[in-house]
């Protein structure tokens, strides 16, 4: 197995994690906090999406999807379309008000398809490109994909489990 096809499959999963969290839910359930200082399901789908976007458009050259596909606009956050939710606030979470569940699928499908087209074009050599010279040693892209896969499972993993709590009370 090629180290793109390894790649893929963990972006997949990503994306099945978060339908997972998000298919049939209640829209109501979006934006519930189990206490005042807890993340949301919306906010979660959509800081990592916005992660991955990010990270994404960042090393492949390319501008967001947030910006140039319009979801920016069509979320409507009283954020700049730069922010992606990191050192967000309790108060910036409450105010990430995510009502409709296939706007974040949209989302986030949109950003899948962008990482899958561009992980395709990647050769193994290419992983050892560093991205990011600020941190010591440097960020080599194979080292930026899969912390970007590691953040995003985890906070899937968070809103499936915030779903379930919330669905059962």
């Amino acid at each position: 197995m090629e180290s793109r096809d390894v790649l893929l499959r963990a972006f997949d999963d990503i994306e099945t994690a978060v339908r997972g969290a998000l298919d049939g839910i209640d829209p109501g359930l979006l934006t519930e906090r189990l206490d005042p200082e807890a993340n949301t399901i919306a906010w979660l789908v959509w800081h990592l999406t916005r992660v991955q976007d990010d990270h994404v458009a960042e090393v492949a050259g390319t501008e967001q999807a947030y910006t140039a596909n319009g979801w920016a606009d069509r979320f409507a956050l009283p954020f700049s379309p730069g922010a992606i939710g990191y050192g967000f606030s309790s108060e910036d979470v409450g105010r990430t008000e995510i009502t409709d569940p296939q706007l974040l699928l949209g989302y986030h499908s949109d950003v899948h398809a962008r990482t899958a087209d561009f992980v395709r074009t990647l050769e193994p050599a290419d992983l050892d490109r560093v991205v990011d010279e600020r941190w010591d040693p440097p960020v080599t892209l194979g080292v930026r994909l899969v912390s970007v896969i590691g953040d995003d499972l985890q906070h899937a993993g968070q809103a499936a489990l915030l779903r379930g709590f919330l669905e059962r009370r």
